[in-house]
């Protein structure tokens, strides 16, 4: 059994899941959803649909280029099977999808290592433009900090009292049994 690509959005057709559209030419075209057929039907342009997997690659979100893909490409030429040879291809499948995985990753972090400048500099654009906004909360903040703070303060020298306190009276206390 294999598992086909929807012609649409480029995910996975399972056997026995989604629909096949035959055109009058004998082409066929694999849809994993009704979503995918409807679009398709609607003449839609999966490259610009925001959605799919064709898109993402187009607008540089996924990677485009990559020499792991050669190894999802259709084969039509049979293979007499070989217990061996399929044991091999298994671990080479699974190799080749860990690597995969780790170029993908690779590829996110140096997208995404320039959009965290991006987000600083417009979060630094968007309170210089607003900063009327924030001038009374920072200082109702500055306030309340500083309540927080004198209210600490008394607590411990409160604490630090009562603490002399007890250790005098356990002196007192102590001096009063020596005595007898």
């Amino acid at each position: 059994m294999r598992i086909e690509k929807c012609y649409f959005c480029s995910s996975p057709c399972y056997p026995g899941h989604g629909m096949v559209f035959v055109r009058n030419d004998s082409k066929q075209f694999r849809f994993c959803r009704s979503k995918c057929i409807r679009n398709f039907h609607k003449k839609r342009n999966p490259r610009k649909v925001a959605w799919t997997k064709t898109f993402r690659r187009t607008r540089g979100k996924e990677m485009a280029v990559d020499s792991t893909f050669e190894f999802e490409k259709r084969r039509n030429r049979p293979v007499k099977y070989d217990r061996d040879l399929t044991g091999a291809t298994l671990q080479a499948m699974e190799k080749i999808k860990e690597i995969q995985t780790a170029r993908e990753e690779r590829f996110f972090q140096a997208r995404m290592k320039d959009a965290s400048v991006e987000k600083k500099k417009q979060a630094r654009a968007e309170i210089e433009k607003s900063i009327e906004l924030l001038a009374p909360a920072v200082a109702s903040r500055e306030q309340v900090m500083r309540n927080v703070v004198d209210s600490a303060r008394a607590r411990i020298a409160a604490r630090k009292k009562s603490a002399v306190r007890q250790q005098v009276g356990k002196a007192v206390a102590a001096g009063d049994a020596m005595e007898e």
